[in-house]
């Protein structure tokens, strides 16, 4: 069964979904989570939590707006910057070698994820370097916008306005391609 149908049955409540989706998608969850927090027992909760969060909201799912690797990636990314922010972390430090998110084996990364997954690397690299830069800041290393205008020495507005435009020429790029609505 797919990931988008296991999201699914689990909005209709299907709680054999939640187990397969877990088993596809908890390992990469809780090394992205590790990632920012560095921290074993902490990218647990938020692994936990994320899987909680998917499992409360999955009637809310629409495949239109996204796959649920994506959604869950996200929650955990914002619960684990949450919880950097709560214990007052100033900065963000790699995990010294670090197992990357892509190690982890997905069954359900085709062939089809992966070239979608270039072509946005691609449309990143063609972004001018100012918002390239802060785009990646803000996506790759998971700072603040607070935190990257510090890192640049940039006024706040430039940072959040370099990311939007980032973002605007990324959807610009990629729609026709990648059939991304707005």
């Amino acid at each position: 069964m797919e990931a988008q149908e296991l999201a699914l049955a689990l909005g209709r409540g299907e709680q054999h979904a939640l187990a397969e989706l877990y088993d596809r998608f908890g390992g990469a969850v809780y090394h992205l989570a590790l990632r920012i927090t560095r921290d074993p027992s902490t990218a647990e909760e938020i692994c936990l939590d994320a899987f909680l969060q998917l499992w409360r909201q999955a009637a809310r799912f629409n495949a239109n707006h996204g796959s649920v690797q994506s959604w869950l990636f996200t929650i955990a990314r914002s619960r684990a910057i949450d919880r950097i922010r709560a214990a007052g972390a100033a900065k963000r430090t790699e995990v010294e070698d670090p197992i990357p998110v892509n190690a982890v084996q997905q069954p359900d990364e085709t062939a089809e994820f992966a070239e979608r997954r270039e072509l946005v690397r691609e449309a990143i690299a063609t972004l001018p370097a100012v918002q390239r830069t802060a785009l990646e800041l803000a996506y790759y290393e998971g700072l603040s916008h607070s935190q990257i205008a510090n890192r640049l020495n940039e006024p706040l507005g430039t940072v959040k306005t370099r990311i939007r435009q980032a973002m605007i020429a990324l959807r610009q790029t990629l729609a026709p391609v990648l059939s991304v609505t707005s």
